[in-house]
């Protein structure tokens, strides 16, 4: 970790789900070296020590909160990827004043409608009953694109194997209740990224279209050869985009 003299604001980066902190290994490598970056095990996920599963969605977003406290990180440039975006945009709702620059990758705004809702309460069933290997061979086409190396697909299905059925079951229904933050995208008072695999089925590049039309001071990139984790299939290009972001905020 760089000292923290470093005149370059802290990265904080927020995981999606069911994933964990290295499913940033490759950013966390970029950039450590010349600013410090902060990639917590969300509540729940890989080995967080945290006491008790989520209830509420906000629960992610306070720890966070005492996280950066605990920390004294008072501005930073917040990242997250899918429900890490989400959790990116609840952040910002509740102490946006501290981002200095928002990047949204992967995800989108909009609140579940009924039926994405039921969705996420059978997929929480059936995996306190089935456990996550079976999910998680099904979800990892639709992770990576097919074309991805061999070594990032056995990462992220480790990834996904390795998260206790329970924090992932229990997410998935503070997930299901989450808000809508279409209107607090328009508000946003701070530079943004928002970036998107081309072959994402989960997170469509419209998603990441309609983001970008309602940010009033964003930048769209489209990563080719990439479904839902860009940041993983094509490093260097995603490092990239996001070092350039990284220089314009600070």
């Amino acid at each position: 970790m760089p000292p923290l003299t470093s005149p370059y604001l802290p990265l904080v980066l927020i995981h999606g789900h069911p994933f964990d902190h290295t499913m940033w290994t490759p950013q966390i490598e970029a950039f450590s070296p010349a600013r410090r970056v902060i990639a917590p095990d969300l509540r729940g996920y890989g080995p967080s020590p945290s006491p008790s599963t989520v209830t509420r969605f906000s629960d992610f977003t306070t720890d966070i909160e005492a996280l950066l406290d605990e920390l004294k990180v008072e501005t930073f440039v917040l990242a997250g990827l899918s429900m890490g975006g989400q959790i990116a945009m609840d952040c910002y709702a509740r102490f946006g004043e501290r981002v200095r620059g928002l990047v949204l990758a992967d995800t989108f705004p909009s609140a579940d409608t009924p039926e994405a809702a039921r969705t996420r309460e059978t997929t929480a069933d059936r995996l306190l009953r089935e456990g996550m290997r079976g999910y998680a061979d099904e979800a990892l086409e639709r992770m990576v694109a097919p074309s991805a190396d061999p070594r990032v697909k056995a990462h992220v299905h480790r990834m996904m194997t390795a998260t206790d059925p329970g924090s992932a079951a229990a997410a998935l229904r503070a997930r299901a209740q989450r808000p809508d933050y279409r209107d607090l995208l328009t508000r946003v008072t701070v530079p943004a990224l928002v970036v998107v695999g081309a072959d994402d089925t989960y997170t469509p590049v419209s998603d990441a279209e309609a983001m970008h039309a309602a940010l009033p001071d964003s930048t769209l990139r489209v990563i080719e050869g990439a479904a839902h984790l860009p940041n993983l299939e094509r490093p260097e290009e995603f490092n990239e985009m996001l070092g350039e972001f990284l220089t314009h905020v600070g």
